[in-house]
């Protein structure tokens, strides 16, 4: 798609949401599934998502959402408190809101920050993991209310369940079929208990939530390195839920840290535009992050995270990093500074770099390749049988030192202090290791497009097998596999990836679009991934057209 003319420039008064006209209709708008399907609760990757002017995240949704979380919790025995965070988006106080009358009305102990300040989604997942371990016969759960990076005029809200990562599939349909239901049926079986009354139940409780896990950081990233060498780091938290972390991080630990930008705002009238002239708080998109990279000769290392704080970009003198490159890089040097068991294997998305592939294999080490969404890796992280689990759209977590569980959802802030004490340790910015991988392995080029298709195509593209495909070759090279499963865990992709020597292409419908979307990468170059793009799209809309 073409780059719109004010990417990266500052946000304008018109590319303002109008927070009061938002709120308003999340409370006015009423959903009508048998007239508007598209109005229906739909749990994607990261739970429900929509903004309340589409009638797709709204009061109704929110009260069947979290009174199905509520029947889920008692069909499978959860009784334990609920964790419950929520981001900087304008309607997530709201829903925020609205959860706390559903959980009080059904007896649900419930945990939040203190003072009602936001609340990251890894520190959510943190304290979750951090109960169950010490009252395993009384598991805790959690939900956080945030849309991710999405622009401001979105809400959003996700489940993790005991495991404290990212719900499973089977979880999020569960809850998904009984929202929905409770919506057709007009609220009648959803229990509320008045907002005003909710602080005097008994069933809110106000803790920090904040301090423990700072505290534990130091069992899993060297911070004490990084003060030693005097790093010094630039954070912009693109307004986001950790903003009040980075200040304590900083005296905790005697970093040499600034906040660069210390604004929350519901409108992120603060962020520049990206790359399709909408605010989107996404920490990998250079435009979107062009206010931090601007001051990068500042800093040694400058991180940037989105609004619940699961994923990271980080800035070196050279620029931003590339999602992909960094987490090659910092899997390289974990597997190289962490005493981590040598079964332990690495997580990766199948649309992940094969740099990732070369990486591992160079230390000895296996791959775990899942189709796309972080729930896959949870099961590994909980066990310690993943050291790593890591995606493209730059989210990841990984082991303590002792090789036991840190957390199982995608973590901005140690994922962005790694970066750090990588160049504590080696004395080599992340960017620069980077450029030493390429020496050794090679360069390889990496892209995504989106190809148009109807919902009829979409269909046959998520139900193909490896044998509708008949192409021996792929952009000059045999062709070494043709998956519909993922090589790791033997999960659907929901698609198709096809593997040669140099280069690979991945095809996956979007779930909202009438489009779908192709990732490709070559090591041989501008011309062979230019051939691979042609190709990969030619293949594809034979087998589904």
């Amino acid at each position: 798609m073409a780059i719109h003319s004010g990417a990266g420039k500052p946000a304008t008064q018109s590319d303002l949401v109008n927070v009061p006209k938002l709120v308003s209709a999340y409370y006015l708008n009423e959903p009508d599934l048998e007239q508007n399907p598209e109005h229906c609760v739909a749990f994607g990757t990261s739970g429900h998502r929509g903004c309340s002017y589409d009638v797709k995240f709204n009061e109704s949704h929110i009260l069947a959402i979290t009174q199905a979380i509520c029947d889920y919790r008692k069909q499978s025995n959860i009784f334990g408190p609920l964790f419950l965070g929520k981001d900087t988006h304008a309607l997530s106080e709201a829903a925020y809101n609205s959860a706390i009358e559903v959980l009080v009305a059904n007896e649900v102990q419930v945990i939040t920050q203190e003072n009602d300040d936001f609340t990251p989604t890894p520190v959510i997942s943190h304290a979750i993991v951090s109960y169950n371990k010490n009252h395993p016969n009384e598991l805790a759960d959690g939900i956080v209310v945030t849309p991710s990076h999405n622009p401001p005029e979105d809400g959003g809200f996700k489940y993790n369940p005991p495991n404290g990562g990212p719900a499973d599939t089977d979880v999020t349909k569960w809850i998904e079929d009984r929202a929905n239901q409770l919506l057709l049926e007009d609220l009648v079986e959803v229990e509320l208990f008045p907002f005003a009354k909710a602080a005097r139940s008994g069933f809110i409780k106000y803790q920090d939530l904040m301090t423990p896990y700072i505290e534990d950081l130091i069992n899993v990233v060297d911070v004490a390195a990084i003060s030693k060498a005097n790093i010094k780091i630039g954070i912009d938290p693109l307004g986001g839920s950790g903003i009040n972390f980075w200040p304590v991080i900083a005296t905790k630990f005697n970093l040499d840290l600034t906040v660069v930008n210390n604004q929350v705002d519901p409108r992120f009238g603060f962020m520049p535009l990206d790359k399709d002239g909408k605010i989107r708080m996404d920490c990998s998109s250079p435009y979107a992050m062009a206010n931090l990279i601007a001051l990068k000769d500042d800093f040694d290392i400058s991180i940037g995270n989105d609004p619940d704080y699961d994923r990271h970009g980080i800035v070196t003198p050279d620029g931003l990093m590339n999602p992909n490159h960094f987490l090659a890089v910092a899997i390289d040097y974990l597997l190289n500074h962490r005493n981590w068991s040598k079964d332990v294997q690495i997580g990766k998305t199948l649309v992940s770099s094969a740099m990732i592939d070369r990486v591992v294999t160079r230390n000895n080490r296996q791959v775990q390749e899942v189709p796309v969404g972080f729930k896959w890796f949870v099961e590994g992280l909980s066990t310690g049988t993943l050291a790593f689990g890591g995606e493209e759209s730059a989210g990841a977590s990984f082991l303590r030192f002792d090789g036991s569980v840190w957390n199982t959802d995608k973590d901005g802030f140690i994922m962005g202090l790694l970066a750090a004490e990588i160049l504590a340790v080696t004395g080599k910015t992340p960017s620069a290791l980077y450029k030493e991988l390429e020496f050794e392995f090679g360069a390889p080029l990496y892209k995504r497009i989106d190809a148009p298709a109807s919902s009829a195509q979409k269909e046959r593209l998520k139900g193909l097998s490896a044998k509708d495909v008949t192409a021996d070759t792929l952009a000059g090279e045999s062709i070494l596999q043709k998956l519909t499963h993922a090589p790791g865990n033997n999960a659907a992709i929901g698609g198709l990836k096809v593997v040669t020597e140099n280069g690979w292409f991945a095809a996956r419908p979007s779930g909202t679009e009438d489009i779908y979307k192709i990732y490709l990468e070559s090591f041989k170059g501008e011309e062979h991934l230019a051939l691979l793009e042609k190709e990969a799209k030619k293949l594809v809309d034979s087998v589904i057209s």
